[in-house]
């Protein structure tokens, strides 16, 4: 269910960046548009996890650099790969003393997974082993592709958005009425662009979730792991940039009330509840 509402969403939000373009600047507005997509997405496909491991300054993890850590997280990612048959993925470390991990990578060939040092300080390998499993199904589902054609996309049309604000849109907008529209649709755009964006990267979270329970055979793993994560991160706020804070297992920083509705992450209390709420003959006869 989650694949099919990813699918239109993904298809809405491509639909709002042609409809933009051709809005405000007719048949060579849409095309640029669509050349602009294809363009971010290029660049993103490629090189967004160079740009994440290089933005928070990750290490490598071999047994010759970090070699204590390799040898502590390397078999529990080893294992867990050979489930869900996907290649080893590159291992990161990051200095950073709160809790929390990510994966990046275009394909299951070309994946990484990076965690913080603080994880592995406040996190039992057991609990190690519920976030990885949760990182390495975002690479099975192949969730950074999907995330990053959703952000790429936002932002070319928030990019458009600013353009037809500074340079105004098609002469035919001054007719009565349609001035007034075009203003709108500047504001509204963008705003839906972001909903339909965090709407796409709650609903991997929740598969992603799922996964872990599916692969470690124990939701309750992935259960305790997330409310250190949740205590951790409020008292250990980490750094993070907000184009990049989508891609942590929980949102390193927190926002209330209004803020919610932007978040890119679902509530912890709603991802706990639902790995709570399944059925033990879920986990235990897909573990193997």
């Amino acid at each position: 269910m989650n694949a099919v509402k990813t699918v239109l969403l993904l298809g809405l939000l491509s639909g709002l960046l042609l409809f933009l373009g051709e809005s405000f600047g007719g048949r060579q507005g849409l095309f640029f548009g669509l050349a602009l997509a294809v363009l971010m997405n290029f660049v993103s496909y490629f090189f967004s996890d160079k740009i994440a491991l290089a933005t928070y300054s990750a290490q490598p993890v071999t047994p010759e650099a970090n070699a204590d850590i390799y040898y502590r997280v390397a078999p529990i990612v080893r294992n867990l790969a050979d489930r869900m048959r996907i290649p080893m993925p590159r291992l990161w470390v990051i200095n950073d003393p709160s809790p929390n991990a990510f994966a990046t990578g275009r394909n299951p060939q070309h994946a990484s997974v990076a965690f913080t040092a603080g994880i592995l300080n406040f996190m039992t390998d057991a609990e190690i082993e519920g976030v990885i499993a949760h990182e390495l199904g975002h690479v099975l589902h192949r969730d950074i592709l999907i995330s990053s054609v959703a952000a790429t996309i936002a932002t070319a049309i928030t990019f458009l958005s600013r353009m037809a604000f500074f340079f105004g849109g098609r002469r035919d907008d001054e007719e009565e009425g349609a001035g007034w529209g075009s203003l709108l649709m500047v504001f509204l755009a963008p705003l839906a662009a972001m909903l339909i964006q965090t709407a796409i990267s709650r609903s991997r979270e929740f598969d992603a979730d799922a996964a872990s329970a599916k692969y470690t055979g124990n939701p309750q793993k992935l259960v305790s792991a997330l409310r250190k994560l949740e205590s951790y991160s409020k008292r250990l706020p980490m750094d993070t940039t907000p184009t990049t804070a989508n891609m942590f297992i929980i949102k390193p920083f927190t926002g209330q009330s209004l803020m919610r509705l932007f978040s890119t992450h679902p509530p912890t209390e709603d991802r706990i509840a639902r790995l709570e709420a399944m059925s033990p003959a879920y986990f235990q006869t897909t573990r193997a």
